[in-house]
């Protein structure tokens, strides 16, 4: 299977020719923890989660290696560290922000149903590289040394802009560049800043300081990917300058054509027609939606957009999405999983992960009666944690197919086993195997989703009811 992507710095779709089939390599540009991520930050988690998985489909699970950083020194962490722990140590004040934060990112994202990237680095333990890249910057003659900062000098590479394709002029204006006298050109940026004794620092070649933003992100992605690898992903926004920086900085250090084969951006996303912004109120955070929506409608919604495209965030495409999980869930809930996705979701995928396409494919699959099909899509896409709101499901003893429509209510699939272990603990009297088996089941339970599970005579046996509430 030949998977094609649009490729920024080709501005086209190109074939994917992995450097190393038996290790596909691909970075994205993660979050900065100072606080709750906003949905706009999920867009290229879910995103190049499913181009994870497809790649995973087509060279085998073993050999995809997918990188997503965190970046832990920051200005704004700086300041949240200061605000909401004024009288203990800065270096502590920053760890319990930075650990707090990006505790709670996992666990937004993976309610998402976001795989884990196969290695999730942190900028601060990554500082050795980031000195040894900007040392050879200085010796190459892309960088230089004034009042205690490094800058990468920009005129040193000829072709500087051609990811993002803008004029000087332009990005002069989008770098928003900082006025310092000992500039070189007023389109250099810093590598590496002094900090005072109320900032964190670390010792360097040139005196206590910190990195600048692009530079932790080259080196994070050459000590877990190589000089060069496959792609590079991450919202449009950063296409200039991080990006445009970071493969300046990767290329001139590591004396490459390129730093990335592929060149992958998301496009913007906006909330009811509007820039997503706290002064307009249309501002939310995952767990924001989290606590309204569950998380298998907020994936999905984002994939009824193409990746490339701006997508508006508005509560009727959530309602809209939800009636769509809804109509498929009792289709997908009693079917065994399988292991290999219809050919025409995979086909859309392959074509620079044309989602709505897959979801198209995902509807002619339900209208054609397809449930193994339409089961197996869901299940590659990961929809599995979907729990649709006020349903009630009758366990008989041995009924396989009931159990498993609760898991999926429930939003746990593994869960089928207990419940049919528990009815028949029932009904064969083994009352404390029962009582410890419905305690392992409660405790599915979330501030969102109650469960209620009841027994009754049928016949000659007890069934249990299963009743699931989404508020």
């Amino acid at each position: 299977m030949t998977v094609t992507l649009h490729n920024t710095a080709a501005r086209a779709k190109q074939a994917l020719a992995p450097i190393d089939p038996s290790n596909v390599r691909m970075y994205v540009c993660g979050p900065t923890v100072y606080d709750f991520a906003h949905i706009g930050n999920a867009r290229p988690v879910i995103v190049f989660d499913v181009l994870f998985r497809l790649l995973r489909h087509v060279y085998g699970a073993d050999h995809v290696t997918y990188v997503r950083n965190i970046t832990d020194v920051d200005d704004k962490i700086n300041a949240r560290a200061v605000r909401d722990f004024p009288d203990i140590d800065l270096n502590e004040a920053i760890r319990r922000v930075t650990e707090g934060t990006a505790a709670q990112y996992q666990a937004d994202v993976t309610e998402l149903g976001n795989l884990p990237p196969s290695v999730q680095p942190r900028a601060t333990e990554h500082l050795p590289e980031m000195i040894t890249l900007i040392q050879r910057l200085i010796a190459g003659g892309h960088a230089y040394e004034a009042e205690k900062h490094v800058l990468f000098h920009v005129p040193s590479m000829p072709d500087y802009g051609q990811l993002s394709g803008r004029s000087v002029d332009d990005m002069i204006a989008g770098a928003r560049v900082d006025v310092a006298p000992f500039k070189r050109d007023a389109m250099d940026f810093v590598l590496w800043k002094p900090s005072d004794d109320g900032q964190p620092g670390w010792d360097s070649p040139w005196g206590r300081g910190r990195p600048g933003w692009h530079i932790e992100c080259s080196a994070m992605a050459w000590k877990h990917l190589g000089v060069t690898f496959d792609i590079h992903g991450g919202g449009i926004d950063l296409a200039f300058p991080h990006h445009e920086n970071e493969l300046a900085q990767s290329r001139c250090a590591h004396g490459t054509p390129v730093m990335a084969n592929i060149w992958m951006h998301n496009g913007f996303l906006q909330v009811e027609g509007e820039k997503m912004s706290k002064s307009l109120g249309n501002f939310f955070t995952i767990r924001d939606l989290l606590d309204v929506w569950p998380g298998a409608v907020l994936r999905l919604n984002m994939l009824r957009t193409h990746y490339r495209q701006p997508i508006d965030w508005t509560v009727s495409a959530l309602t809209e999405t939800k009636a769509m999980l809804d109509g498929w869930f009792d289709a997908v809930a009693g079917v065994a999983p399988s292991a290999a996705p219809p050919a025409s979701v995979l086909d859309a995928l392959s074509d620079d992960l044309n989602t709505p396409g897959a979801i198209a494919a995902m509807h002619e699959l339900a209208k054609k009666k397809d449930y193994a099909g339409l089961r197996a899509a869901w299940d590659f896409l990961n929809l599995g944690i979907y729990a649709r709101a006020d349903s009630t499901v009758t366990i008989a003893p041995g009924d396989a197919a009931a159990a498993a429509r609760a898991a999926a209510a429930i939003g746990s699939p593994a869960l089928a086993h207990v419940l049919l272990d528990r009815i028949a603990a029932r009904n064969a009297k083994d009352f404390a195997t029962s009582d410890a088996l419905r305690d392992t089941i409660l405790a599915h339970q979330t501030p969102r989703l109650a469960l209620k599970l009841s027994d009754r005579k049928d016949g000659d046996v007890f069934v249990m009811d299963v009743r699931v509430s989404v508020s």
